[in-house]
């Protein structure tokens, strides 16, 4: 009797548990298990602290692809980046050299450098970062929420809203198998005015140790014609002159 007074007892406890939670044993993430996944899916945070620089070599499609331009990028820690969109011998040029943005937009008809206001080189800023928002997250004065689970394209992917020392807001969005970046929809103030952008993630190819994506799409949520970014080589840890970061000191040709 004794024996099934406690069998009885235990059915009634695994009954209450399983009335709570349809999946009792199932791993609960947080912000800091999903963080730390994302680290380990990227290679690891040895690997991800060795690429000190970065180069990247593809191709931006436009205007439903009738439009292509040649496409580089270079970032350096702590904070540089440099972006070339070159068509028909002009090259568009924006930079952040970790202090202060500028650019050179001749398809605009401007062929000299100009300097930008903090609020327009913020984009510049976060794709000077070579680990992406949640790595270090605390060092930089951002807050990151688990907001739980979201469709994306398909896939339930896990949530992370990260909110940046100067108010900016990432989110996050983790595939659920491989806990790599799929999606970030962004909000930041711009002038005055509340820009909120998309960008899908995706075609992850491994560099010097560390997973980075080789296809991007970005532009206004909602869109239908976006940016797009095929990536088709990556070099790390390659000798680069910070000068080329820097506001030109004279005039361009």
């Amino acid at each position: 009797m004794e024996k099934l007074i406690l069998f009885g007892a235990g059915l009634l406890i695994a009954t209450a548990l399983y009335a709570q939670d349809p999946k009792p044993i199932a791993v609960k993430e947080t912000v800091d298990t999903l963080v730390a996944k994302n680290i380990d899916a990227k290679g690891g945070a040895d690997a991800l602290r060795a690429v000190q620089s970065l180069r990247l070599k593809g191709k931006m499609i436009v205007n439903q692809g009738r439009l292509q331009f040649d496409y580089a990028q270079t970032k350096k820690r702590p904070g540089a980046v440099r972006e070339e969109f070159s068509i028909q011998g002009m090259t568009r040029i924006d930079a952040y050299d970790g202090t202060e943005g500028w650019r050179i937009s001749p398809f605009g008809g401007r062929k000299d450098p100009e300097k930008i206001s903090l609020d327009d080189a913020k984009s510049l800023i976060e794709d000077a970062e070579i680990d992406g928002p949640l790595v270090d997250w605390k060092a930089k004065g951002s807050t990151v929420e688990y907001l739980g689970t979201e469709d994306v394209e398909g896939t339930l992917a896990h949530k992370l809203k990260v909110v940046r020392k100067n108010g900016d807001v990432n989110y996050v969005y983790l595939d659920p198998d491989h806990f790599l970046e799929i999606r970030v929809i962004t909000q930041r103030m711009e002038n005055g005015s509340q820009v909120e952008t998309e960008t899908d993630i995706g075609d992850y190819e491994k560099i010097s140790g560390v997973f980075f994506p080789f296809s991007i799409e970005a532009g206004p949520k909602g869109a239908t014609d976006k940016q797009k970014f095929v990536l088709e080589k990556a070099e790390a840890n390659t000798p680069i002159d910070d000068s080329i970061f820097k506001f030109p000191t004279t005039p361009s040709k």
